[in-house]
């Protein structure tokens, strides 16, 4: 499997593309509005790439880099596990959201997305909105993710939030023998717009919901909407007393440090690549017995929302019924990792991978 240098240098950008099976790498920059950023294009087997584009203030152009390749090769398996006709893509752009972020920079983003002349679509990611999208959409006609009064299907958040609680139950059925969420310890990690919305779902089932994330602001408005969510400080989450760990922010949290703390029996979140290694630790969660729902099968319901928005054929309650499969898909990919003795995380990954590997040999016979 893929292994990543802490520090790649630029030569070695073509070898990671090669061990991760990349088909392009695109870096956009432009001065004149400050933009810096990279598009990846993963796999386009199934169709177009498609995939979120994120805003976040990496600490060095490499961190950037491999953020975005990892992440846009989730996207192949997130999509093609959902039964999508799409490929996986993902963009970055480097910069603080709340101080740089601005339309002439988005719009010049844009730009960049309109020169790939559809072999790459996209919609809002972390520090992203539907309005930031209606910027992205003056520029090019590639985006999703518009809001619905302009005939998009607005944010997707609700909808991969939907599918993360769906996974959970269905976690929740293989450990505990039931579905319900009720009275079970859940600490969401990241009250942004994808937890925050799982939060609402928690509390309505009468979950004992706790929430951790760096920024107050989303931590207020958190508690002021539910008065009874435990606050935790973002360096005690993984020693906080849960049955269920829901990383909801970014990826990269279940490592070995955070590993030797955790208590949980279930994680299940929304948060990409919340595996530091794929293999290494998707093994020792399973040693411990610690249930891990593959988060690019669990957090699906958002590439859903947009693809549909994509086709042209959008409609609300079809996208909801579709989520709602994500339960019956984390049953059998639980199932197949218990009946093969491999890891959940590896079980998912064979199941999107005979798919891309099935439909690329139909594609072949035209």
């Amino acid at each position: 499997m893929i292994e990543f240098q802490t520090q790649p240098q630029s030569l070695e950008i073509f070898q990671q593309m090669g061990k991760m099976e990349h088909e392009q790498l695109l870096f956009c920059n432009d001065k004149a509005t400050g933009l810096k950023a990279i598009i990846a294009i993963h796999n386009t087997v199934l169709g177009p790439a498609m995939g979120g584009t994120r805003m976040w203030n990496y600490a060095s152009e490499e961190d950037a880099i491999k953020d975005v390749l990892r992440l846009s090769r989730g996207m192949t398996f997130k999509s093609a596990i959902a039964g999508l006709n799409i490929g996986g893509g993902k963009a970055v752009i480097i910069g603080d959201a709340r101080t740089q972020k601005n339309e002439a920079l988005l719009r010049r983003f844009g730009q960049f997305v309109n020169n790939l002349s559809g072999k790459f679509w996209t919609a809002e990611d972390v520090n992203m909105t539907s309005q930031d999208m209606e910027y992205i959409r003056m520029e090019t006609p590639y985006v999703t993710g518009i809001s619905e009064g302009l005939g998009g299907s607005g944010d997707p958040s609700p909808l991969t939030a939907y599918g993360v609680y769906m996974g959970m139950k269905s976690a929740a059925n293989k450990v505990y023998g039931s579905d319900s969420l009720k009275g079970k310890k859940i600490m969401v990690q990241g009250a942004g717009n994808v937890g925050s919305n799982l939060i609402d779902l928690l509390v309505k089932e009468k979950a004992n919901v706790s929430v951790s994330d760096i920024y107050e602001d989303k931590i207020e408005n958190i508690t002021k909407k539910h008065a009874k969510i435990k606050v935790v400080k973002p360096d005690d989450v993984y020693d906080a007393d849960m049955d269920i760990y829901s990383p909801c922010a970014l990826g990269g949290t279940i490592n070995d440090d955070s590993i030797r703390s955790m208590k949980c029996k279930i994680i299940a979140g929304g948060a990409n690549n919340q595996l530091e290694d794929e293999v290494a630790h998707a093994n020792k969660l399973n040693a411990l017995e610690i249930l891990f729902v593959p988060d690019f099968l669990i957090n699906s319901g958002g590439i859903m929302n947009v693809y549909y928005e994509k086709e042209g054929n959008y409609n609300k309650e079809k996208v909801m019924a579709q989520t709602e499969k994500i339960y019956d898909i984390c049953t059998s990919v639980l199932d197949h990792a218990k009946a093969s003795k491999i890891s959940t995380n590896e079980a998912a990954l064979q199941l999107a991978m005979k798919r891309i590997e099935a439909i690329g040999k139909l594609k072949l016979t035209h």
